[in-house]
Order: C-alpha cells, then structure tokens, then sequence
C-alpha cells in the first residue's frame, strides 16, 4: 500500500540514480576569451528615432512631450550650454559641434585639440576621443571652456589631459592642457560650488593613494593643486587624489541644493553606483562592492561596504549609468529635486538603454525611481538640464542624437 513516506522514499531513490547521468542544465554561451567575458547578446532592436514629438505618461502625473532635435551626432557624449542660448557637443570622434536655435552647425567647431579615438561605444576596446565639457563658473569674465580627451602620444601611446580654451563666440583659442594624467582614462568634469574643478579617473590600483588612477581628483580651474586637498603633504599620497576607491564614473554633478558633489559610477555585473564625494573617503572598489563579476560569482562576498563609505543609490543588475544632472527648473514641478542619471544598457542586454529618474526625501534618502524613454531603446550617455528648464538628453549612437524634453501642451 502506497503512503506519503514510501513514495517519497522511491523518488529519493530515482533521483540519486539520475542525478549520476545528468550533467548541468545550463546552456552555453560564447565566451570572450581575450576579456574573459560573456559575449553580449544581439540584444533588441533598436528603432528610429521619431521625426515628430512624441508624448508620455509618467509615474508622477508629469506629462511629457519628447523632441528629437538632431539626428546628425558622431558618438555624443556630453553637453554644455552656453550664455547666449547655445549648446556645444562633444563626439568621441573628436570634435565639438555648436547647436543654436535647434540647428546644428555642419561645421564642427574649430580650434579644439588632437584627440585619438577607436571602437564602437560600449565595446571593450573603445577609447573616447573627446569627453566632458565644463563653462568656467566665471565664463561671462574669462570665456573659458574646459574639454577631457584622449591625447595622442609618440610611439601610438596616449593618455587623458584637461585642456581650457577660450570660447570667442565661434571657435576656441589659446587652448592649452592645464593636466594630464600618465595613463588613459574615461572622465568626467564638474566645477564644485568653490570654482574648484574635479576629475574622476579610470584604470590603475583605485586603493593606492599614490596613483591618479581609479580616483576623483580636485583641481584648481588652472590645473595646480589647492592647498586644502584632503592628501596634500601626506607621504606616499597624490596631493591631487579628493577621494579614492572609484570604478568607472561616467556622471558627475553638483547638488545645487547644497552644494554636495555627487558621482555616480559603473559596477562590475551589477552594483551600479550614487555616491555623495567626502574629501578623502574610500569608496570601496575593488575591495567592496554590490556587483558580481562578468563570470557570475559576486565581487565580494559577502557583498557590502563595511568600513567604506557607502553608496545612496544602487542598481542590481546594472543599468550601465551615464551622465547625471538634478532637476531644478520650474518646467517640472512634480521633478523638482530629483535626480536624472542615464542608462547605456540593463542586465547587460544591448537595446535596453533608457533614463532614470530618482526621488529623494528631504535628506537626500532614496524613495522611489522611474524608468523614462524605454520605448526608444537608446543608450542614453548625458542628461542636463538647460537653462530653459528644459531637460536635454545625448543618445550614444553613430548617428546620435540631441533630445528635448518638455512638458507637454
């Protein structure tokens, strides 16, 4: 007569004697065996971008009214804009295009430096030919512009400067680097609410203070080394390093409700990263993380940032984050506060780029977030704000584009 304890007792019987002929269920994937990484998957397709705007609903009631300005990039990766209504856009190819009134100019803008770039974007091997570009806090005194790029070195080799410009209303002048890094490097650029200008860094040993790889850097807007610098007359420590420990940031922004220097980066497989930049802190990497490696197992394990200062925002799995920018115009005033960061790609799925939209309490404590422009599959590089109010966005794409958001009518 069949029970409960003789059946279980047979398919514990099956099982084992099973479990001798099956092998793992798992499929097989191609491998990157020069990276040592997944080969990424064909992902979605991506579709034009439409001719015409396009509205949306959003979580907060906010409707909107997205505009396709351009469609005629190389590569866009960042914005800024300029007092008398204009826009200037750097390429990874290595130039800077001028947008004023909604047209942009066919011609490139001249005087900028000599840059080195390669690859399709987000492909292991890409090198940015330009990158960041910051106005100087002063700009309506000094008219000078800040760019990162990729310098070009004898013997192929090549490295990453700031270079500043003078901006005469059309093209750059007198263009010098005021700082170069002895190794290559993505970066990003901001001023801070003291006219200093920091730098994040990519590559080296992010925990050897005596290295500018894998850091922020503080910098005075000619390049030389403030004097309050958290490492300044340390032995064994970059007096340029502001803080340590950093991965791949791609986003960097001043909270202009309280001046804060905010930095958001990359995490391994997972563990995408806010963080609020403390002069002299360790951010973890590669010690501590919320990610896992491209080969499954967790970075660290337990995963966690004890002893370390700890991100205020993070994505598992990652969302690729890109430029960042806070929301402090009147055009959006169920946004207002709130934090934009861009996405290149999510769970490591190509045509999965979008925007991100996080709310904040009154301390600056994470309550809910939103995904925006799904429907258009972009890897989104750079979010800003204009000084319209308006919130414009740059997709990583060849061609790419220029976007509009605005409230809808």
């Amino acid at each position: 007569m069949w029970n409960a304890c003789s059946f279980s007792a047979l398919f514990f019987v099956f099982a084992a004697g099973a479990s001798a002929q099956i092998t793992s269920g798992q499929q097989k994937i191609p491998w990157n065996t020069k990276f040592n990484i997944p080969v990424a998957p064909t992902g979605l397709a991506i579709p034009p971008l439409p001719d015409h705007p396009v509205e949306f609903d959003t979580a907060e009631g906010q409707e909107i009214r997205v505009v396709v300005v351009t469609k005629e990039l190389d590569y866009p990766f960042a914005l800024a804009f300029l007092p008398d209504g204009g826009m200037l856009i750097t390429e990874r190819t290595g130039q800077i295009r001028l947008v004023r009134n909604g047209v942009l100019d066919p011609k490139p803008v001249a005087g900028g430096p000599v840059a080195i770039w390669t690859g399709e974007s987000g492909l292991p091997t890409a090198i940015h030919g330009y990158m960041d570009i910051a106005l100087h806090p002063k700009f309506a005194e000094n008219h000078f512009i800040y760019l990162t790029y990729t310098k070009p070195l004898p013997g192929g080799k090549r490295t990453t400067a700031i270079a500043r410009g003078v901006w005469n209303g059309s093209a750059l002048t007198d263009v010098k680097d005021i700082f170069v890094l002895p190794g290559p490097s993505t970066s990003r650029i901001a001023f801070g609410s003291h006219g200093m200008l920091y730098m994040t860094t990519t590559g080296q040993d992010p925990q050897d203070p005596n290295t500018l790889g894998g850091k922020v850097l503080r910098l005075r807007d000619d390049g030389s080394v403030p004097p309050d610098n958290p490492f300044v007359g340390q032995t064994g420590h970059r007096p340029e390093v502001y803080a340590l420990g950093i991965r791949s940031a791609l986003g960097l922004a001043l909270n202009p409700f309280n001046g804060e220097m905010w930095e958001n980066e990359n995490g391994p497989n997972g563990g995408d990263e806010i963080n609020i930049l403390k002069p002299g802190r360790n951010y973890g990497w590669p010690l501590v993380s919320y990610g896992r490696t491209y080969q499954g197992p967790w970075q660290v394990s337990p995963p966690g940032h004890a002893g370390y200062e700890a991100p205020i925002v993070i994505w598992n799995p990652a969302i690729a984050v890109s430029g960042m920018s806070f929301y402090n115009g009147d055009k959006f005033p169920k946004w207002k506060g709130d934090v934009f960061v861009g996405s290149l790609r999510t769970g490591e799925i190509p045509g999965t780029g979008h925007l991100e939209r996080i709310l904040f309490n009154d301390k600056w404590e994470e309550l809910r977030r939103e995904a925006l422009l799904r429907e258009f599959r972009q890897r989104i590089r750079e979010v800003r704000q204009g000084p319209d109010g308006l919130i414009y966005v740059l997709t990583d794409a060849n061609p790419g584009a220029l976007l509009r958001i605005e409230p809808a009518p």
